[in-house]
């Protein structure tokens, strides 16, 4: 009989734990949403107006025929698409750059995305682990009101109904954790579609200009004169 009391208790500790735990996962999971979210924040603040702006600046140099001075003020640049400018002006020197543009926006556009695939997976995840903490809750609740029963209790319903309102608690967070998660993800998802676009046209341009420019061209060296040799005189 002390085999068994003890074998019930254990699995009772083993269900508060796993219900315990569930709150520990999305408090977690919660706390890295916002580390994702501030740091996407800092990293996306004002990157479209600051691209332009540079834009802007090597777009006035080009018109001028200033190739050099304006490669400079891409060199300079800590933008992360400042990249972009650079291996236009790279891919120039040697063929069409359209190409090689095309190919490094996509991979700067891909490198703004960073870690915002945690907001989804914690916005998919977390109304699941919040659930499994309830059920183990609940499971936990009417074990406790059977062992009541056989100690000799009444067996109440008030019991069972203040585990349960308990056991619910890792649901209501675990869907309020998601909630936040995924307009977070979706907000990013909008906000990188936007700045993607925005490059296209920015680098569409400058495209444009770079092959429009033409590279200033050495000055001819003079051609040596031969001088007439001269007349034998008979």
């Amino acid at each position: 009989m002390k085999m068994d009391t003890l074998l019930e208790w254990m699995h009772l500790d083993s269900v508060s734990l796993a219900g315990g735990l569930t709150l520990v996962i999305i408090l977690m999971a919660s706390l890295l949403s916002v580390v994702v979210s501030i740091e996407r924040l800092i990293a996306l603040w004002s990157l479209g107006p600051k691209t332009r702006a540079l834009f802007e600046s090597i777009a006035r140099q080009l018109l001028q025929n200033d190739i050099p001075a304006a490669r400079a003020l891409a060199e300079r640049s800590a933008l992360p698409v400042a990249e972009v400018f650079r291996v236009g002006f790279q891919a120039a020197q040697r063929t069409n750059p359209s190409t090689a543009i095309e190919r490094e926006r996509l991979a700067q556009t891909l490198k703004l995305k960073g870690a915002i695939w945690i907001l989804g997976t914690v916005g998919a995840v977390t109304p699941f682990i919040g659930l499994f903490g309830t059920v183990a809750g609940i499971m936990m609740a009417f074990r406790e009101l059977g062992v009541d029963v056989q100690a000799g209790g009444t067996g109440g319903a008030a019991s069972v109904m203040s585990g349960i309102a308990e056991a619910l608690v890792a649901t209501a967070a675990g869907i309020f954790v998601a909630v936040i998660a995924v307009v977070l993800f979706n907000y990013f998802q909008s906000r990188l579609a936007r700045l993607s676009m925005e490059f296209k046209l920015i680098f569409a341009e400058f495209t444009e200009l770079l092959l429009a420019t033409k590279p200033p061209s050495a000055s001819p060296s003079p051609s040596p004169q031969v001088e007439p040799a001269p007349s034998e005189e008979g």
